[in-house]
């Protein structure tokens, strides 16, 4: 696969003098993948066009560079031309006569790709320019954006305007001499972008590679560590014929999930693009929402790319085809019970050979020698799992299971015990993530190996003695377990989802825990990642507004247990995978996308995934007293009532109530607004309060906490 940053680059007087047909062939001798006739023709007008603009800085010290390309939005740029210290972005639509939004936002994308990641483009002025050929008009109005981070709104002209435009830029910059200082060197940057984890996944499956799209050149970021490492574990697994499994914790946003993607990758694609059926792995997540988002994602990305290539496939073909890489962890579960002997006796699972066949070395079990489970802390206990098998699932229509005897971790510790050959189980585990009642943490998966699976080789990461994890209490679960090995490659320390801010999560946890530190932690990083409050959502919205620009995205977050959020025009985004991917995934043209503001999405709709601006709306389901946080549960009607007491279901609650924060708290790789309503003080006629469920009290004390942990109030 060819790996060069761009196609073609050149001196601009080398540029002039070589032969277009001979520029159009070392561009297509570089090129991956089929060259269809539209794209051979786009190339030669495009070298047209710029031979001509040109011929008025032949003498100057300028590159220009066709085809850059930009990993984190997987795309490449048309044309960059580096000229008097300046960098200007062309994306060409070769025939086209206007300029359409999408276009506009597509130029704007790559300019502030380069200047968020790219290392010599982050103190450049850069200049997108959008030119659909046949446009008849040409951007009078040059000026730098209100963000004071050096980059041009866009520009539009046509072909037959770009030579004076680009003078004209020139000469509003105060860019009069030649500058030598943007020179070859600029296209081998370092090039550290931090994609979502919609575009990370895209990349992997398209490309099967991870390559350029994390932060490679951060000294900190572990990711490529970490998939080495697992990636030894899986091949002395099938080595020495062993069933391993791995324990890999991270803080929020580090790259857990691409990390499991990325293996997932690597493990079934071994050989370029061919599928490996017998070595293959499985991503497999709890998280409905994540998996609909990624799968949806994946499949209009790859059916996107076979039509440009003329291939005939329909929408539902690429979904059926991402969706064997890619599952619902309840699928995989069901395949496997669907075998077991019904009912269970004696608490003992075992293999129906009626309802089974055996398959060589893969024994019972599934096909995947590989399986890694996101969010693995998100496991149910035994008597959630218990008691969801003996209804026969959530609407009482699926098999019915009596007496089960498994946690969800040791019924899939057991799925892949049933092969007779070699299996690897890659568990990525968030600490304080666990938000839903029945969720078992870690400790399920060490009492499971512990009791029923003694034989399996334990990789754990050096991290999961912590307190976040089983209570602290990991040494001791496995202060008798001969066959632990601990290690550092196993944890990822560095946030990748908020670029700006990689102390964002330490800065949460501070705040979350009244910790005195999070005032400080605040300082260091306010700059680069701005937090600020309000009480006025308008004013949450307005800014959030303010703040996103191309196709940036951005979306209100509450929790789940919030209640009074329609006094404030909020929606709460309806169950249902199918809502999460049109919050996701539509444009700003489509009032289901979270870009509209108006519904609010919860945790259990965002974990694992992540917008670029945020909106917290801290509700009066947790508030702030005395440096301690007091929770409510709202009754549907007139009341909040407090979730008090120390039964282990009480705590388990309060818990979870809390992590739903933290996880509202780190989805926003940019920046975010926390909107703490100022509640309804008014008062009825005879003196009553107007709302009894919204008293300024209930909030008061959360405001007055955050503001004094240095948040600027807008």
């Amino acid at each position: 696969m060819n790996t060069s940053r761009c196609l073609y680059n050149s001196p601009f007087n080398s540029f002039l003098d070589k032969d277009p047909q001979s520029i159009l062939g070392d561009i297509g001798i570089k090129y991956h993948g089929d060259i269809l006739t539209t794209t051979n023709e786009a190339w030669a007008g495009e070298i047209a066009i710029m031979q001509e603009v040109l011929k008025a800085w032949r003498d100057e010290a300028g590159q220009i560079i066709f085809e850059y390309g930009i990993p984190r939005l997987g795309k490449r740029i048309d044309v960059v031309l580096l000229l008097r210290g300046i960098i200007f972005c062309l994306e060409f639509k070769v025939g086209q006569k206007d300029a359409l939004q999408a276009d506009v936002e597509q130029v704007l994308d790559y300019a502030l790709d380069l200047k968020n990641f790219h290392l010599l483009s982050q103190d450049r002025t850069i200049v997108p320019i959008l030119i659909p050929t046949n446009y008849k008009t040409t951007s009078s109005e040059l000026q730098s954006s209100v963000y004071d981070d050096s980059i041009y709104n866009p520009l539009i002209t046509g072909a037959s305007g770009l030579q004076k435009l680009i003078t004209d830029v020139l000469a509003h910059a105060g860019a009069t001499e030649s500058d030598s200082t943007l020179g070859p060197e600029w296209i081998i940057s370092p090039y550290s972008p931090t994609p979502t984890i919609i575009e990370a996944a895209r990349t992997l499956y398209e490309n099967h590679t991870v390559e350029d799209i994390t932060r490679h050149e951060a000294d900190k970021v572990s990711t490529d560590t970490t998939i080495a490492y697992i990636l030894d574990v899986i091949k002395e697994s099938k080595e020495k014929g062993q069933k391993s499994i791995c324990f890999v914790t991270g803080v929020p946003g580090a790259g857990k999930t691409l990390v499991g993607l990325d293996v997932a990758v690597k493990q079934s694609y071994q050989d370029g693009d061919k599928l490996v059926e017998d070595d293959g792995a499985v991503y497999l997540s709890g998280n409905g929402p994540l998996v609909a988002v990624l799968t949806e994602a994946l499949a209009i990305d790859n059916h996107k790319k076979c039509r440009e290539r003329n291939e005939k496939k329909n929408l539902s073909d690429s979904r059926r085809e991402v969706g064997k890489f890619i599952q619902i962890i309840h699928r995989y579960r069901d395949n496997m019970l669907a075998k077991i002997k019904n009912p269970v006796e004696n608490g003992v699972l075992e293999i129906d050979k009626e309802k089974a066949m055996k398959l060589g070395k893969s024994g019972y079990g599934e096909v995947e020698h590989v399986a890694i489970f996101d969010e693995a802390q998100r496991s149910w206990t035994h008597k959630r799992l218990a008691d969801y098998l003996k209804r026969g699932g959530t609407y009482g229509n699926k098999l019915k299971v009596p007496n089960f005897p498994y946690s969800e971790a040791a019924f899939l510790i057991w799925s892949l015990d049933q092969r007779e050959d070699w299996a690897t189980i890659i568990c990525l585990v968030g600490g304080g993530q666990e938000i839903n009642t029945g969720e078992a943490g870690i400790s399920e998966w060490i009492a499971a190996l512990n009791d029923r699976f003694p034989h399996w080789n334990v990789y754990i990461s050096n991290k999961l003695t912590e307190p976040e994890y089983a209570e602290g209490r990991v040494n001791e679960l496995l202060k008798d377990n001969t066959r632990v090995t601990y290690s550092d490659s196993l944890h990822l320390g560095v946030s990748l989802r908020s670029f700006r801010a990689e102390k964002l999560s330490a800065f949460v946890h501070s705040l979350l825990s009244f910790n005195p530190d999070a005032a400080s932690i605040y300082e260091e990083i306010k700059e680069r990642y701005p937090i600020v409050l309000t009480r006025d959502m308008n004013k949450a919205r307005e800014w959030l507004r303010k703040q996103v620009r191309g196709t940036q995205r951005t979306g209100v977050l509450v929790t789940k247990t919030a209640a009074r959020f329609k006094p404030l025009a909020v929606d709460i985004l309806e169950q249902g995978d199918e809502n999460a991917v049109h919050w996701f995934l539509e444009d700003k043209n489509d009032i289901r996308s979270s870009n509209y503001l108006e519904d609010a999405a919860t945790e259990i709709q965002v974990q694992g995934l992540e917008l670029d601006y945020t909106c917290v709306l801290w509700d009066a389901d947790m508030r702030c007293e005395n440096h301690a946080w007091r929770y409510f549960n709202f009754n549907g009607r007139t009341a909040w009532r407090e979730e008090m007491g120390n039964t282990d279901n009480s705590i388990e609650r309060r818990k979870y109530m809390l992590n739903a924060y933290r996880v509202l708290l780190t989805r926003a790789r940019m920046g975010m607004v926390i909107c703490v309503p100022t509640g309804n003080g008014n008062k009825t006629v005879g003196g009553f309060p107007e709302d009894a469920t919204r008293l300024p009290e209930f909030y008061n004390g959360t405001y007055e906490y955050l503001k004094s942990l240095g948040l600027e109030e807008i």
